[in-house]
C-alpha cells in the first residue's frame, strides 16, 4: 500500500513538473513585446527582439508610445507624442523591402538624435567568414565593386596594421603580407569601415519578414526602419535586426507591390494609423 502511494506521488510530481515546464516555456516564448502596426492597408504584428537589441527596441517602443523625447522637425522643439502615428511608408522597393519612420516622409528625417548599432558579429559568424575567396575575390557580403574600394577596405588597413608604407617594405614582407591577407575576416573589414560590434547578445540575419533599422552608416540609427520582402544577406552586419513579422506578412507584401515613383515613394500614401505595443 505504501509503495503504491509512493509511486502515485512520484507520477503526480513528474506530471506537475512537466506541466510547469510547459508553462515556463510558453512564458519564455511570450517574453518579447509585440508591435501592432495598424496601416491603411491592414495590420502587421511584429515580435520585437528585446533579448537581442534591447536599446533599439526601447527606442522604438518609446517613440511608438510617446514616452521618448524627440525633436519636432517643424518647430524644432523637444516634444513627447506618439511618433509613428500618421507617418507614411516613404520608400518601397519591390522584391526588397518597405521602409517607414521618417517624420518628413522623404527619407531624410530623424528624431533629432542617433544611437549605436546593436550587432554581435560573432553570433552572425562574420568573424569566421574570410574577406577573400580562395580565388582572391572579395566576399560578396562586403559589397566591393571596384579596385579602389578593394584597396581602401582591405589593403590599406592591412598595410597600416603591418606598418608598411612603401613598395620596398612590401617587397621584403610579401610572404607575411600574403599570409595575413588570407586571414582577414568579413568582420575585420567591416570594423575597418567603422562598424562597432557587441558581445553578449544574439543577433539575427536580415531575412524575409524581419524588421531592421535603416541607417546612413555605422551608429546612425534614429527612427527609420524597414521590413524585408526577401532575404538580404548583403545587409548582414550593417543593420540592427530587432524584430520579425508574426502576422500580416500578406499586408507587408501588398505594400511591397504598390506602384511607386522614380524615387521609390508610393504614388498613393500608405500611412501608419497607429502603433500599439503588447507586452
Amino acid at each position: 500500500m505504501i509503495n503504491k502511494l509512493k509511486i502515485t506521488l512520484i507520477i503526480i510530481f513528474l506530471f506537475v513538473s512537466i506541466l510547469m515546464s510547459g508553462f515556463a516555456e510558453q512564458k519564455e516564448k511570450r517574453s518579447n513585446p509585440v508591435s501592432i502596426l495598424n496601416t491603411t492597408m491592414g495590420i502587421i504584428e511584429i515580435e520585437l527582439f528585446q533579448h537581442a537589441a534591447p536599446e533599439t527596441v526601447a527606442n522604438f517602443i518609446g517613440l511608438a508610445e510617446g514616452t521618448k523625447t524627440f525633436t519636432d522637425p517643424k518647430s524644432g522643439s523637444q516634444v513627447k507624442r506618439k511618433y509613428f502615428d500618421g507617418l507614411i511608408f516613404h520608400r518601397v522597393i519591390e522584391n526588397f523591402m518597405i521602409q517607414g519612420g521618417c517624420p518628413l516622409g522623404t527619407g531624410t528625417g530623424n528624431p533629432g538624435y542617433t544611437f549605436k548599432d546593436e550587432i554581435n558579429a560573432d553570433s552572425l559568424g562574420l568573424n569566421n567568414m574570410k574577406a577573400l575567396t580562395p580565388q582572391g575575390e572579395p566576399n560578396q557580403l562586403l559589397g566591393i565593386r571596384s579596385q579602389e574600394q578593394f584597396n581602401a577596405s582591405i589593403l590599406a588597413p592591412l598595410f597600416e596594421k603591418m606598418g608598411i608604407s612603401t613598395q620596398e617594405e612590401l617587397n621584403k614582407r610579401t610572404e607575411e603580407f600574403q599570409a595575413l591577407l588570407s586571414e582577414v575576416s568579413v568582420k575585420d573589414v567591416f570594423e575597418g569601415m567603422g562598424y562597432e560590434y557587441r558581445t553578449g547578445i544574439q543577433s539575427y540575419e536580415p531575412l524575409k519578414g524581419y524588421l531592421a533599422m535603416a541607417n546612413s552608416g555605422p551608429n546612425t540609427n534614429g527612427s527609420q526602419f524597414f521590413i524585408n520582402l526577401i532575404d538580404t544577406p548583403w545587409l548582414i552586419g550593417k543593420h540592427t535586426v530587432f524584430g520579425k513579422v508574426i502576422s500580416g506578412m500578406n499586408v507587408v507584401e501588398a505594400i511591397g507591390n504598390v506602384s511607386t515613383d522614380s524615387g521609390n515613394k508610393p504614388n498613393n500614401d500608405i500611412k501608419i494609423i497607429s502603433v500599439i505595443i503588447k507586452r
